[in-house]
């Protein structure tokens, strides 16, 4: 049988980590480079990852089936991976280890590779512009299949969960506008959580570790421009029990947390709740507390290369009478959904609208309510250049 060469078990390795999770990347030299970089030239750690080419979550018992190795191997380069970002080896309900090869990024390598605390080393900004210039790629794929890809943008899911905040700058409860009963929602469905203090409450395993989209963006030289505070990005459960022992993040009690939110929600970030495969009846996993200028999310959108999907309970609506046009909610808006009519009043685009509550916060008129209503919120990347 002839052997690989080290290259060849780099590309294959790409092949593989690039099929997983909710975006398919194209196998580049850039995504194989990204390999490299973390990896290393460790090939056993290489043969594990290829492993995983048929089924990207495995037993013990499975990895040994489908990698050759013996267990007491398999754990120690499956230790190592996951340190790197690579693998997430948590126990199952029934307390039977697995072990889940993850994707390049939602949520994956490239969240963990810049979750814990950086120091802006030159191999650190290297991976920085690796990962961008993915992204960059990506969109061109984007634009170049537009019109093919609509269909599956359509039917995706929504990647998130937008949680309002409560409170104005001042401190006020932000006005909440019920309804009876959400249009268009399945009798049995169960509305998750709609507060981050309901959230939190819910767990006994958490761990907070920076913002991986603004320490990224910071060592691409584009430091926040809103200078918001980086230690915000929060991990519960299982999730929480991964990324502190990887030492992506630190365990915090619930009160830290809530003053950690707290402190998020008064610098303007808007609160995006994470729910496994997207299953909002299930348990949170993680919540980001985002910026309008470097958020991923938001960045991948407005540059035409992802949709953005969202689920939101919420809607803003303005009070025409009220509203002065100061223009300080088109300002904050994270998706520019709101504008000045030929009036001055402020306007607000429904299709949208996160209902992330940030333009009533800073209200200075507090002319601005929450409507409850369960919506999800679809806008296309724009187009850039014809298919």
């Amino acid at each position: 049988m002839t052997q690989s060469t080290l290259s060849e078990k780099f590309k294959r390795g790409a092949e593989v980590v690039c099929r997983q999770g909710l975006i398919t990347f194209p196998v580049t030299q850039t995504a194989i480079a990204i390999i490299e970089n973390v990896v290393g030239e460790s090939e056993e750690e290489l043969d594990l990852i290829y492993a995983f080419r048929e089924k990207s979550s495995q037993t013990m018992e499975q990895l040994v089936a489908s990698s050759g190795f013996g267990e007491e191997k398999i754990e120690k380069l499956a230790g190592s991976l996951a340190k790197k970002g690579f693998i997430f080896n948590q126990p199952n309900s029934a307390g039977v280890m697995v072990y889940r090869l993850l994707p390049l990024m939602m949520v994956g390598l490239m969240e963990y590779k810049f979750m814990g605390e950086l120091t802006g080393s030159r191999e650190e900004k290297e991976l920085a512009k690796l990962f961008e210039k993915l992204l960059t790629e990506l969109r061109d794929v984007t634009q170049q299949h537009y019109d093919h890809l609509l269909p599956l943008f359509s039917a995706a899911p929504a990647i998130d969960r937008t949680v309002a905040g409560g409170k104005t700058a001042d401190g006020k409860a932000i006005r909440i506008i019920p309804v009876e009963k959400s249009i268009g929602a399945p009798e049995e469905f169960i509305l998750p959580s709609q507060t981050v203090e309901e959230i939190i409450n819910k767990f006994d395993d958490i761990a907070v570790g920076h913002c991986f989209c603004r320490q990224r963006r910071s060592l691409l030289g584009e430091p926040c421009k809103t200078k918001a505070p980086v230690e915000n990005c929060f991990s519960f459960g299982k999730s929480a029990r991964h990324t502190s022992a990887q030492g992506f993040a630190r365990k915090v009690d619930r009160q830290e947390a809530l003053r950690l939110l707290k402190e998020a929600e008064q610098a303007g970030l808007i609160h995006k709740a994470f729910h496994p495969n997207s299953r909002e009846s299930s348990p949170e996993t993680s919540i980001c507390n985002c910026c309008k200028d470097c958020c991923d999310t938001l960045r991948t959108w407005r540059d035409g290369t992802l949709p953005m999907i969202n689920s939101t309970y919420h809607l803003a609506v303005i009070d025409a009478e009220t509203c002065v046009g100061c223009g300080t909610c088109v300002e904050w808006c994270p998706t520019d959904a709101i504008a000045l009519n030929e009036n001055g009043v402020a306007e607000r685009d429904e299709s949208a609208c996160l209902g992330c509550g940030v333009c009533a916060r800073f209200c200075p008129e507090t002319a601005i309510s929450l409507q409850e209503g369960l919506r999800r919120v679809f806008i296309l990347p724009p187009r850039l250049r014809s298919a």
